[in-house]
């Protein structure tokens, strides 16, 4: 299960972030990188920070510990900004956060151009099944830390589950076209190797042990005026699962595009690009 840590304390907002999430610190765990389920894209975004975050953990890359933060009904009305006030009394109760990891450095190819190509493909990967859109050169979302490359922000992952009503076989099993914009294809080893590899790794028992994880609050919790998509937070879990089970049953078209994209951009000069700083 996911340890849960009360917040105790609103340190600062991390303005990089579209949903403005903040470092808080909490009463038993230190600090976090935490994420609001107030914020616009609401508990999906931290749903998705759970689910990718669970699937990296187990395949064995370097992402921040992950908790559950619980904000009372107190905390944050000293709070001067009125946008922060009203972010946080709408997201009383469960949140989501990342282990703050201090002196870390945001991921820059240019400046810090030697990656594991293993590793790079591995990581394509895995933002390609989970249709993360969020790791571009632009917006890296990956941290240098203690010699290691660091996985962070997956609330824009699984973009398939803000419309449930429209899922069918043919959105599960497409290729993920975004992935041409990945910040680390220059530099990607096999990722049809990475596809053979990683696939099996996904089982459904993973997948049942990471959706038994997340609270019932977050599975049922949806934007104002709107229905939650299923009945039940169980049948919640069953659907996430089901996805994932027919994703990677094959053929994996999400693979063979990455690894389409990664020969692509090896073969076109490379470019300086702007990078987030």
């Amino acid at each position: 299960m996911l340890p849960t840590y009360t917040a105790v304390r609103y340190i600062t907002p991390l303005r990089e972030g579209g949903s403005l999430p903040a470092i808080v610190e909490t009463e038993e765990g230190g600090m976090f990188a935490t994420k609001f389920r107030g914020a616009g894209q609401g508990a999906r975004a931290l749903i998705a920070e759970l689910i990718v975050g669970g699937i990296a953990t187990a395949l064995g890359f370097d992402i921040p510990d992950v908790a559950l933060i619980d904000l009372d009904e107190a905390f944050g009305r000293s709070e001067r900004d009125p946008e922060i006030q009203e972010l946080l009394r709408a997201s009383h109760g469960t949140n989501v956060g990342l282990r703050y990891l201090p002196g870390s450095l945001n991921y820059d190819p240019v400046a810090l151009p030697d990656i594991n190509p293993s590793l790079a493909a591995d990581i394509i990967w895995l933002d390609a099944l989970t249709t993360n859109i969020d790791r571009t050169p632009r917006n890296p979302n990956m941290m240098v830390w203690e010699g290691k490359l660091w996985l962070i922000d997956h609330g824009a992952a699984l973009y398939f589950h803000h419309n449930w009503t429209g899922l069918d076989d043919a959105r599960i099993m497409a290729p993920f076209p975004q992935i041409k914009d990945h910040v680390l294809l220059p530099a990607a080893g096999d990722i049809l190797e990475s596809d053979a590899r990683l696939s099996p790794l996904v089982s459904d028992e993973l997948m049942l042990s990471i959706l038994d994880a997340i609270p019932d609050q977050l599975l049922m919790d949806c934007p104002a005026g709107t229905e939650p998509a299923f009945p039940t937070a169980g049948e919640n879990r069953a659907a996430y699962r089901d996805y994932f089970a027919r994703r990677l049953a094959g053929p994996r078209q999400f693979a063979a595009e990455a690894a389409g994209a990664a020969e692509l951009r090896r073969s076109q000069p490379q470019e300086r690009q702007s990078y987030r700083r």
